[in-house]
């Protein structure tokens, strides 16, 4: 498992992906990957997640665009130095692919909104690494 990583405005997106093979069906051109996500507050005001927008790429160059508010239903408030984990997962239709994206994000002392970055990091079948 690789963990990527990128700064961006204070605050540190880092992106541990993992293959899952007892959920994935090759015969059916299903794999399933899971990602864990730790977003930390590097800066000096607290911010709040407000929405996600996912790329996710298959080996055959199908894109999907995935918005929407928050993460697994939550917009965490992140104080100066604090962190929020998370894991979710995503099904694709080949073995390889790869996911990138941004975080909208809020400062509450003002209310002004500004985009971090997600940094890509790649879904890779275990048997593809070999």
């Amino acid at each position: 498992m690789n963990t990527v990583s990128a700064t961006t405005n204070g605050i540190e997106v880092s992106v541990t992906p993992r293959y899952h093979d007892d959920m994935s069906k090759p015969s059916i051109n299903k794999y399933v990957h899971s990602y864990q996500v730790k977003i930390t507050n590097l800066s000096r005001l607290d911010v709040q997640l407000i929405k996600r927008h996912w790329i996710i790429t298959d080996a055959n160059s199908k894109v999907r665009n995935v918005k929407g508010d928050g993460v697994i239903g939550l917009q965490p408030i992140l104080e100066p130095q604090h962190s929020h984990e998370y894991k979710s997962w995503c099904p694709l239709s080949t073995p390889v692919g790869k996911m990138s994206g941004s975080y909208t994000m809020m400062r509450t002392i003002d209310n002004s909104f500004f985009e971090i970055e997600i940094p890509e990091f790649k879904l890779i079948a275990d048997f593809k690494n070999n």
